[in-house]
């Protein structure tokens, strides 16, 4: 099994190529931080409304919440609830 050599010179390509591998993955994985989403949590929610979790859960079914979705947090569109508290008033 024939020995290859390695000088100084290959080790600093080698250096130079994978720190310029590392930046363009983090470069294409790290996006610019989002703005806070337009929305409220589950929880004040329930607050405003007065309501359980498994009625909020109903009226995401039936469509007069909408919702997002952000990495695992829903977010409830701030619209839908006005209307909501105007129907009740």
């Amino acid at each position: 099994m024939p020995a290859e050599v390695l000088t100084k010179e290959d080790l600093e390509l080698f250096r130079v190529q994978l720190l310029q591998d590392i930046k363009n993955i983090v470069t294409g994985v790290i996006k610019p931080v989002a703005e806070k989403p337009e929305g409220y949590k589950t929880a004040d929610v329930r607050k405003m409304l007065g309501c359980s979790v498994n009625k909020l859960v109903a009226l995401r079914i039936s469509r007069k919440l909408r919702t997002k979705k952000i990495g695992g947090t829903i977010y409830y569109n701030k619209e839908d609830i006005k209307k909501l508290l105007e129907e009740e008033y």
